[in-house]
């Protein structure tokens, strides 16, 4: 007889017990643990919102009727030429234009901003590989990120700095360090002391001329010496150009991609957000070294489809024919610029005049730059002068004593800023 045959047949059976004793249903369900949204840890690692107090305290004001001057936030008041409003209408009115659109940018696109880069820094750029069109810089910026970095990566990045340069790394899970960029000489020497002390070397270099929030400036020397130092120690470079448009006094912002080699090394972020006053159109394009530009296509191939293309149908028009009313819209930041800076010298504050960019950085003055913080300090001018402005604590430690005034405002929105400034000196 086989071993199976030697069995129990019970042991074979797999009908229940009907003897077992039968087990009560709960009366009632246990007591649900409260239910967590876990976050990942790129997103633990933001800090709260440093403007959000400023911000709440500026709605509440203007709700109960409070006329606020918001000299906070670079967001431009003034309109875009009318022919790109026009050519924006026509184009939306084209079923043709309503679907998908290419992640990268139209090709017409692309060629323009071609052109305008040979026409204004001498710099040949393939539209089809070095060359991308962003929802703004920002995102650009962002995703960029993305693609070139990750754990264990390191940015250097200016200090003080504009939120997305060291958040954006962040995000991506890389780590940063920041570096003075008040004196650009000095800045260029800590970059390669880090280079040459930290293990693993740092993987990208972030420049921001002119810088937000500083407003400092570089002369075209500096990216020579940029590009010189991405080739000795390996790093890749992304150079923030958002202020390329803005600029006073003759002085001509530099691009990077100018320099010798830069193309070796690194990508160029510019935006049609300031000089031709489409901050909310969203158009920002990225150029430069083809590698790391298809890197940034290939996020964004998995991200989005591409802004909308009546908006870079109309983007072509402003690029190829309102560049005349670029040059005039600085000559109005201009005129703002020397109202405001006046006003705030004529109150005893130590103010330099910005040489580009939409803001001026100025020191808060004594007794009150050592009786209380920068955030104090802006919450005083709100509360008792209804003038909104940046804390400079917003931009890192770097920036604690100093505050970011923007230019958006008329020269009579900006005179009256100064009086109801001084009203708070009390």
């Amino acid at each position: 007889m086989s071993d199976t045959a030697s069995l129990d047949d019970s042991s074979l059976d797999d009908s229940p017990n009907i003897d077992a004793p039968a087990i009560d249903a709960p009366t009632t369900d246990p007591v649900p643990a409260p239910f967590e949204v876990k976050f990942a840890s790129r997103v633990d690692r933001l800090p709260p919102y440093m403007f959000g107090r400023i911000n709440n305290s500026l709605y509440q004001k203007r709700r109960a009727g409070d006329d606020v001057i918001d000299l906070g936030m670079g967001n431009p008041s003034d309109p875009p030429d009318p022919i790109v409003i026009q050519k924006l209408h026509d184009a939306s009115s084209d079923p043709g234009n309503h679907g998908y659109s290419k992640s990268n940018g139209i090709a017409n696109l692309r060629r323009e901003v071609a052109g305008k880069y040979y026409r204004k820094y001498g710099v040949r750029l393939d539209p089809d590989s070095e060359i991308i069109s962003c929802l703004g810089s920002k995102e650009g910026f962002s995703h960029m990120c993305l693609a070139l970095m990750g754990p264990g990566d390191t940015a250097m990045i200016p200090s003080p700095y504009f939120p997305v340069h060291m958040y954006g790394v962040i995000l991506a899970s890389g780590n940063v360090v920041a570096l003075d960029v008040a004196d650009p000489d000095k800045f260029l020497r800590n970059v390669a002391y880090t280079c040459e002390n930290m293990m693993p070397a740092p993987k990208v270099l972030i420049v921001n001329y002119p810088h937000n929030p500083s407003s400092a400036v570089i002369e075209p020397d500096f990216f020579v010496e940029v590009v010189r130092l991405a080739k000795k120690y390996g790093f890749m470079v992304i150079h923030d150009f958002a202020y390329a448009d803005v600029a006073f006094d003759g002085y001509v912002p530099p691009s990077f991609l100018a320099a010798a080699g830069a193309k070796d090394v690194g990508v160029e972020f510019t935006t049609m957000s300031k000089g031709y006053n489409m901050a909310g159109w969203r158009v920002g394009f990225c150029a430069g070294n083809a590698d790391m530009v298809r890197g940034l296509g290939t996020i964004k191939g998995y991200y989005d489809y591409g802004m909308f293309q009546a908006i870079q149908i109309a983007a072509i028009v402003a690029l190829r024919e309102t560049e005349a009313n670029v040059e005039k819209q600085s000559e109005i930041y201009q005129g703002r610029r020397d109202v405001l800076v006046n006003g705030l010298r004529r109150l005893g504050w130590k103010v330099e005049p910005p040489k580009a960019g939409m803001f001026v950085w100025a020191e808060v003055p004594e007794p009150w730059r050592s009786a209380m913080s920068t955030m104090d300090f802006a919450m005083k001018l709100l509360e008792e002068g209804n003038v909104a402005v940046s804390p400079g604590s917003g931009f890192g430690a770097a920036g604690e004593g100093f505050l970011r005034m923007s230019l958006v405002e008329n020269e009579h929105r900006l005179r009256q800023a100064v009086r109801q400034i001084s009203k708070c000196w009390g």
